[in-house]
């Protein structure tokens, strides 16, 4: 059970089970990446884990924060017109990702095909993250390759 504080100052109690957050990971998340390769720099890779909900639902991306213990929520600034305000929960730390995200979503695998699809692919370029390997121009390719397979 995790306590959070909502927007307008009430305590309330939101319990996540780990199937209430695979159910809103598989609506609601994204696993990701950033590849920046820049000739004469070093390849870049951003691994991110994000949410996003509605500003009323912020509590929901408090208790994720909790729940993991790693993550931030921060306002997603989104200037389209019929678009509501809204926060997002965030891990792009790599330790965070590879000790508390990764070993959640192996546990508690996504349930629709195309989620789990794109944690397989995730986890696959973490690996080459991990095995220092996309610095090179075979680990490059290889998450170009991943990444254009992913929703």
């Amino acid at each position: 059970m995790t306590t959070v504080t909502s927007l307008e100052g009430s305590s309330l109690v939101i319990t996540l089970s780990p199937d209430y957050v695979v159910g809103l990971v598989d609506g609601e998340g994204s696993f990701t990446f950033r590849l920046n390769t820049h000739p004469g720099r070093r390849n870049v890779m951003e691994p991110r884990f994000y949410l996003k909900l509605r500003a009323e639902d912020r509590a929901i991306l408090d208790a994720l924060r909790t729940f993991f213990g790693c993550g931030t929520v921060y306002i997603q600034n989104d200037r389209r017109p019929n678009h509501s305000l809204c926060y997002r929960f965030e891990v792009g730390n790599r330790r965070d990702l590879r000790e508390k995200i990764l070993p959640f979503f192996r546990k508690y695998p996504p349930k629709s095909p195309s989620k789990r699809r794109d944690f397989e692919a995730f986890c696959e370029a973490m690996n080459i993250v991990f095995a220092g390997t996309h610095f090179t121009e075979e680990g490059v390719r290889a998450l170009q390759s991943i990444k254009m397979h992913m929703h």
